[in-house]
């Protein structure tokens, strides 16, 4: 029964592993030019690896098996299998290697967006056509599916790093530098994004979603982006607008029409967010208010203090609000 149950072992095992090959966050499952780029590589790499490993190898037990050889045989076996061989399989992964750097670096593409990495948390901006002023988002990179866009990315306060493993590479993001990368989704679908530098005890819980959608949903999109946010169509959502101002709110975040603040996340369209606070917590009323209740107990150290004297039914309000922020 034992001998049973250590031949049936590894198979959970393998199951999992190959579990972890897709998903919204895997280089393994590559959605862009740019991610298949990176995992072709990868496999001539892997590829290259195993054959100099295997050759080395052999090599190395020759003088074992055949004792006696020359002076000049085991030299060769040396040179041969120590020095030639990995250089020549370094070499010919070189044009590999600056292919999969190009496939991030494509011509400028006809969408640019912003990304400025913050301690814990990161801001889009979408440039507009005819002189627009950008309409700004937060913890969500939408993209046109089928399209290059361009990322011009940098970092407030210290290093960051932007990586979308099914999309692309890992680009640093450094404090008075602009880097640039070109992203694109092949086709429809919702991807992870990660900081991939570690940049404080919150690294971590700094995270975004990447949603691809057809162009013309994507330009309506970004019209509503622009656009200030509509008047509550209830007293209750307006206590909630009203404490918002009255709290000083607007300080931080900016609410198009009503609020111009950029210490924090702009919160236009919060309420379609899948996730508040980077990925900490799922997007809905009640998060939202345990969000503003217990920032620093969720997300210790980001600079959002704790409301945590507000009353229920402000509490309440303030949340219904902000999830109606669509």
């Amino acid at each position: 029964m034992r001998g049973d149950a250590r031949r049936t072992l590894p198979w959970p095992l393998l199951l999992l592993a190959a579990a972890g090959c897709d998903g919204p966050q895997s280089a393994l499952d590559p959605a862009g030019p740019a991610a298949a780029s990176i995992h072709q590589l990868g496999l001539f790499m892997y590829a290259g690896a195993a054959l100099v490993t295997l050759l080395v190898t052999a090599l190395m037990l020759v003088p074992f098996l055949r004792r006696g050889e020359p002076r000049a045989v085991r030299k060769l076996f040396l040179w041969g299998g120590g020095v030639a061989l990995p250089g020549l399989t370094l070499t010919v992964l070189v044009p590999f290697t600056l292919a999969a750097g190009d496939a991030m670096r494509a011509p400028t593409a006809r969408a640019t967006v912003e990304v400025i990495g913050y301690q814990f948390w990161w801001e889009m901006a979408y440039r507009r056509a005819d002189g627009l002023p950008p309409a700004t988002s937060a913890n969500e990179l939408r993209l046109p599916v089928g399209e290059p866009v361009e990322l011009l990315l940098r970092a407030e306060d210290m290093i960051h790093s932007f990586w979308v493993p099914s999309l692309a590479g890992k680009t640093d993001m450094i404090p008075g530098r602009v880097n640039r990368m070109v992203i694109q989704a092949d086709r429809p679908g919702l991807w992870r994004g990660q900081c991939a530098e570690y940049c404080g005890a919150q690294h971590a819980l700094m995270a975004f979603d990447v949603i691809a959608v057809p162009r013309a949903e994507f330009d309506a999109w970004l019209a509503g982006l622009a656009r200030p946010v509509p008047e509550p169509e209830t007293p209750f959502l307006r206590e909630g607008r009203d404490l918002f101002v009255a709290l000083g709110c607007g300080a931080c975040h900016a609410v198009r029409g009503l609020s111009e603040g950029r210490l924090g996340p702009d919160l236009t369209q919060v309420g379609a967010r899948r996730s508040i606070g980077a990925g900490t917590l799922p997007g809905g009323i009640g998060n939202i208010a345990g969000w503003i209740a217990s920032a620093q107990r969720l997300k210790p150290g980001n600079r959002m203090p704790s409301y945590d004297r507000l009353e229920g039914p402000q509490l309440r309000a303030l949340a219904a609000w902000l999830e109606s922020l669509r």
